[in-house]
């Protein structure tokens, strides 16, 4: 007979039952007795037989559900897990898309280019972009202008003397630049422009070009002027003016109504709003917002101390302010935020950061409920748009990208409307004069991404199909699938020829934690001015965790019993004893390692149910208490 292993300890009585030594990482090693199977280092031998079978099946891995969500069909009532949007309007800015998280992602996406995601239901290429040929380049300012009846944009190179005034075809007329410096500023009333260089402020007809008049002696190269509440107010060094004098004079600086401590103090940009007018600077990493509530004549007040109406955090620098729909919206060095102004007294209340962005929120236009702002798309020059009608957060509205040129890389620095049309242009950090977008001709192509799709648990997924909604009578659209490292598949495109079907999304071959899904948008081949609608998208994907198995199996349980090779083993009370230590591991909880002797096969597992059944030793071989355990486990 072979020696003894420790572990089974003397003949009569094994150490670890004697000290109650068993543990879920214990491990058991047959010596003299041919145990079958062993639960957590106990060993026992198997009771199978045609009434007490031994049993193993797959695990339950999913739940009946219904379905109850926002977009029908989210709940897997078949075995697939589906995601499915039919809506981008509330804008980009998500990570995951994952609605029942509690994130506010309904409606949203990751990241676009050039498309139109703001009708419900529907996404379209936005108009094309391009520079305006006839325009010399230079880097530009602009402010929207009418006169005659004609859509006009007033353009103007800070630092020089170029003054123009252009339409929609970039036809332009140059201003005189008799008298005048390098431009500063510019602003309009409607009827007369206003030019500020480092020595005067200048003043004509809007639709004149012939020289203008001298109007206020500033002596300044730090100005900044704006026509507000039916005045002309000027930021000139520290100092904040109103200037009312008549025009064509050579008019020495009122008495300032306010004029800020810090003579370094630098003023960026006036707005109006409500019963005041706002002015916004800094001095090293301090910005703040001031206001000048009007008296009820209708004058700004002289200030001894300035009215603090908002303070930005530090070394948050204010660039640009400006009044639309009762917001004041707000462009700093981190990028753009948006303002409520309070009816009774015009004091500033700023949300969080929507566009968290360097050389974002350098200037603003406005149109219906959107406001247009400057920025960097992809790395080039470009627009984002912002929806004053869909807060999603309080302050906090939806965006996403908008016109951008991929010909220019930088950043947008000025934009606004062509007069009174609809026909957007904006300026640029490098010296590539104009960028106009078209009337009719659609971009070439665009695209928009999803948020990554996880289902709402890590664990690891089949992501297998994919189907495109909308109209594709005209152009076409690609469907990708971009797993976490950002590589992306081609699954289909489709167009005239080929229908909106679902397909088989092969790869990543992988099972993924994660994936998001583009769709990339391509104009008419014929006709320039038509593209395809896309209108939605639905993605299934099968959980891709390994199965889990439910083992159950009888076993003997004596105080003495005897192995197939008829070695007797035990002791009284034996039975009892191993009978407690299955239930202390079952209380427990614990994963386990459960070992088929028999076999050879070890799994971890937990312990789901213990029955005990006492019953009469089956022969001469078993004796003293006992009966059959019957353990269900399950692998892990």
């Amino acid at each position: 007979m072979a020696g003894r292993d420790i572990t089974e300890g003397r003949a009569t009585r094994a150490i670890a039952v004697d000290l109650g030594i068993v543990s879920s990482s214990a491990i058991w090693q047959n010596t003299d007795i041919a145990y079958d199977v062993a639960i957590g280092g106990i060993p026992f031998i198997y009771a199978i037989g045609d009434n007490r079978p031994y049993q193993r099946q797959t695990a339950p891995y999913k739940k009946d559900q219904f379905d109850n969500q926002a977009e029908p069909g989210e709940q897997s009532l078949t075995g697939w897990w589906i995601r499915s949007q039919s809506s981008f309007h509330s804008g980009t800015g998500i990570k995951f898309y994952d609605p029942s998280s509690g994130e506010n992602v309904k409606n949203r996406f990751a990241n676009s280019i050039n498309l139109d995601v703001w009708t419900k239901g529907q996404v379209t290429l936005l108009k094309e972009s391009a520079n305006l040929s006839n325009v010399s380049t230079g880097i530009y300012k602009l402010k929207s202008c009418r006169y005659n009846t004609t859509d006009k944009v007033l353009a103007w190179i800070p630092g020089t003397t170029t003054l123009k005034d252009f339409d929609n075809a970039g036809n332009a007329v140059t201003y005189s630049t008799t008298g005048r410096g390098d431009i500063i500023d510019v602003t309009t009333d409607g009827s007369r422009v206003y030019v500020a260089d480092a020595t005067r402020i200048h003043t004509g007809n809007i639709s004149s070009t012939s020289a203008m008049s001298e109007y206020y002696l500033t002596g300044s190269s730090n100005v900044v002027i704006e026509w507000v509440k039916q005045r002309l107010v000027g930021c000139i060094g520290a100092s904040v003016y109103e200037l009312t004098g008549p025009h064509g004079s050579s008019l020495s600086l009122p008495t300032p109504v306010y004029t800020h401590p810090n003579s370094s103090w630098t003023w960026t940009s006036i707005t109006e709003g409500g019963s005041a007018i706002y002015t916004a600077g800094y001095a090293g990493g301090i910005s703040a917002i001031y206001k000048f509530t009007l008296s009820t004549a209708g004058a700004m007040p002289t200030l001894t101390s300035g009215v603090v109406a908002a303070r930005l955090p530090y070394g948050e620098v204010v660039n640009r302010i400006e009044e639309y729909l009762g917001y004041l919206i707000i462009g700093t060095s981190k990028g753009v935020r948006v303002a409520t102004i309070s009816d009774q007294d015009g004091s500033v209340s700023y949300g969080p950061l929507i566009i968290e962005a360097d050389n974002t929120g350098l200037d603003f236009a406005f149109r219906d409920r959107f406001i247009y702002v400057t920025g960097t798309v992809a790395t080039f020059a470009g627009l984002y748009r912002i929806d004053l009608g869909n807060e999603t957060e309080p302050l906090r509205f939806a965006y996403a990208t908008d016109a951008n040129f991929t010909d220019i890389a930088g950043y947008a620095t000025s934009v606004d409307f062509i007069g009174n049309s609809n026909q957007i242009a904006y300026t640029t950090s490098t010296s590539n004069g104009i960028v106009i977008q078209s009337t009719s001709t659609l971009a070439a192509s665009g695209s928009i991404t999803t948020g990554y799709i996880r289902y709402g648990t890590l664990e690891p997924k089949n992501f297998k199909r994919l189907l495109g909604r909308g109209d594709f009578t005209y152009g076409s659209m690609t469907l990708e699938t971009v797993d976490k490292d950002g590589v992306e598949y081609d699954h289909i495109s489709y167009d005239i020829n080929v229908a909106s079907v679902e397909v088989t999304t092969s790869k990543p071959t992988a099972s993924q934690e994660y994936v998001a899904y583009k769709f990339i948008v391509n104009r008419d081949a014929t006709d320039t001015s038509k593209g395809p609608v896309f209108k939605g998208y639905q993605a299934k994907a099968t959980i891709a965790t390994p199965r889990q198995r439910i083992l159950q199996f009888p076993v003997y349980c004596f105080d003495i019993e005897t192995d197939r090779y008829n070695v007797t083993t035990g002791y009284t009370g034996r039975a009892f004893q191993r009978i407690q230590l299955l239930e202390d591991l079952e209380a427990t909880g614990d994963v386990f390692t459960w070992q088929d002797l028999s076999t050879g096969e070890s799994r971890q597992a937990v312990i789901e149910q213990v029955g005990f059944n006492r019953m009469t030793p089956p022969d001469r071989n078993f004796d003293g208490f006992g009966g059959v355990i019957t353990i269900t486990i399950r692998t892990v």
